[in-house]
């Protein structure tokens, strides 16, 4: 009968993304992998055959998963627009910490012209987002067009937020980027 692992589940899932962005795929060593779980090497492995990439990728479906839960479906739950928009602001607040924690998609994509191990996940989250906030935009009687440029621009000013209130080590520019969602995207 094999040993029972130390960490499992939900609380290994939050450390390694923890450490994803933390440090990124690159500064995510094995050892430091192991240091945050605290499974050893082998244990890591085991749960894990693919390595770090495949730990990279499951946090970035669980990632996904919660997204699709707290976000994307309540974008197309009942209420008006304003209220769904607030809804989400609150919710992107509660993930990434308040600005505390960085962007796991910004730290696991690939550079520019490149493709990396993630991109089309990573592409694939953003274009949901992105999709989601257009079509609650649209349902405000913005037109269509019009509606995915906010959206696209609302999700830029969340990221950028991210990365800003990370640079600065304040939260101030997420919190006041999550405050202008609504009027952002629903004003005139």
């Amino acid at each position: 009968m094999g040993r029972k692992a130390i960490i499992e589940g939900d609380a290994l899932m939050a450390k390694l993304s923890d450490m994803f962005r933390r440090v990124g795929y690159e500064g995510a060593t094995l050892a430091r992998l192991s240091e945050t779980t605290g499974l050893k090497k082998p244990s890591l492995y085991h749960r894990f055959p693919g390595g770090k990439e495949q730990m990279a990728c499951e946090v970035l479906d669980d990632a996904g998963r919660w997204l699709a839960t707290h976000v994307l479906e309540p974008l197309t739950a009942d209420g008006s627009p304003r209220a769904r928009i607030e809804h989400m602001a609150s919710q992107l607040d509660r993930f990434y910490r308040g600005g505390e924690q960085a962007c796991l998609l910004n730290l696991l994509s690939a550079p520019l012209g490149s493709d990396g191990p993630f991109q089309d996940r990573v592409s694939a989250m953003f274009e949901a987002f992105i999709d989601a906030i257009a079509a609650v935009v649209t349902e405000d009687g913005i037109a269509p067009a019009e509606a995915r440029l906010r959206a696209e621009r609302a999700v830029a000013q969340i990221q950028g937020s991210l990365v800003l209130s990370r640079g600065l080590g304040r939260t101030e520019p997420f919190r006041d980027a999550l405050s202008e969602l609504p009027d952002r995207l629903l004003g005139q």
